[in-house]
């Protein structure tokens, strides 16, 4: 079992930085509007998006380099294209999440301004991560992503005890306001497909820890934290259904308030001595999205930098992590009203860009540069390709419900 755990890694940092807005915030408010009516929304995605994701650790494992490399090869444009959609995107997703866990915070030990955790939050994952680097990353996920899913279930359980009589009967949106919704809800459930990358960079890491790191082992870790984004995203949503559907409240949008309704709901149900353990539950779950983000990012623009122009940069990791953290707290500073604005818009550019990530994924792991040992069957192909389908089909519907 010490070994098994050891092997683990990649995994853990997949469901770190996968479980946060999308299970939290998202999945707790479709509980919240839709009880358990979105069900369907949440399995289908996490059944699509699954070997796109499940391909970036193949990649890596299988040819011992990260898919920034492969998508280099596919075309320069393939990844001038994903370093312009990644700048474009960072600092808004890592303020998003930097925020609702500074709310949290300070929703559970009741002092500080959002400002003041806001901050410190950055600060304390800055020098993790520069202190520690990727073998204290590796380690650390382990513990809080274990915390985060023991907690949650206690809470599940305790709630589901009290509980009357559960509809499961699923609902399709049908309103503009709904509809955006469900695709903001599924851009990010459990999370962008961008995140392959993010995975294929941290196995690449993982197998300079330990370099005998099979394929197999690396996409068994990846098989045991996708599974635990799924179990999660149930769990929220169940918590969301349960404690707040046809309660007549509503979930603020503004970060701070949301985090202080949540534990509030909860306790509210369950009593004060909740507190703590949701308070676990959705710190955790935040701080482990904003700690792999604020690593994650830095991490492949730094490398996507050297590969295009074709130079190694001693501190470009370095020099993006800062860049990242200033950027994060200047966002905050100055547009913090408009930031439901920008996480939708975040939200719904990465469900569209979904399917170009996915094609591009398939033709990678389907390559020539690729061993035909290491290549997806002729099942996973049928099954990606039909997940692409799906992807299109539904980015079409969504884009036909705004003419």
């Amino acid at each position: 079992m010490e070994l098994s755990l050891k092997k683990l890694g990649p995994g853990f940092l997949f469901a770190g930085a996968a479980i946060g807005v999308s299970h939290l915030v998202q999945s707790t408010r479709a509980g919240a509007e839709f009880g358990f009516g979105l069900l369907w929304a949440l399995a289908l995605i996490n059944i699509i998006k699954y070997p796109f994701f499940q391909f970036g650790t193949r990649y890596a494992a299988a040819t011992g380099e990260s898919m920034l490399e492969g998508y280099r090869k596919m075309g320069r444009g393939v990844l001038i294209a994903y370093f312009i959609l990644t700048f474009a995107t960072m600092f808004t997703i890592q303020t998003a999440v930097t925020i609702v866990t500074a709310g949290i915070a300070a929703s559970i030990f009741g002092w500080g301004a959002i400002t003041f955790w806001t901050t410190a939050i950055i600060a304390i994952c800055f020098c993790v991560l520069i202190l520690g680097k990727y073998k204290f990353l590796d380690g650390l996920m382990k513990v809080i992503v274990i915390c985060l899913t023991i907690s949650t279930i206690v809470a599940i359980t305790l709630i589901f005890k009290d509980a009357g009589t559960i509809s499961l009967q699923q609902t399709l949106p049908t309103d503009v306001i709904s509809i955006g919704f469900l695709i903001a809800f599924m851009g990010w459930m459990p999370a962008p497909l961008d995140i392959s990358i993010w995975q294929s960079l941290w196995t690449v890491e993982k197998q300079k820890l330990q370099p005998s790191l099979t394929p197999k082992q690396a996409i068994f870790d990846f098989n045991v934290g996708y599974i635990m984004t799924c179990i999660l995203a149930l769990g929220f949503l169940a918590l969301g259904a349960l404690v707040m559907f046809e309660s007549g409240e509503r979930f603020s949008n503004k970060g701070a308030i949301f985090a202080t309704q949540l534990i509030d709901l909860y306790v509210l149900s369950l009593g004060d001595w909740a507190k703590i353990i949701i308070g676990i539950a959705a710190l955790t779950t935040m701080f482990s999205t904003t700690l792999t983000t604020l690593d994650a990012s830095p991490r492949v623009m730094h490398k996507t930098s050297e590969i295009l122009n074709n130079r190694k940069y001693r501190h470009g990791y370095l020099i993006w992590l800062l860049v990242l953290a200033v950027g994060t707290l200047l966002i905050f500073g100055f547009l913090l009203s408009e930031m439901g604005t920008l996480i939708k818009i975040a939200t719904v550019l990465s469900f569209l860009t979904a399917p170009f990530y996915a094609i591009f994924n398939l033709k990678l792991i389907s390559s020539p540069w690729v061993s035909s040992r290491f290549r997806p069957s002729r099942a996973m192909r049928i099954y990606a390709g039909t997940s692409i389908g799906l992807l299109f089909t539904l980015s079409i519907w969504y884009l036909s419900t705004l003419i």
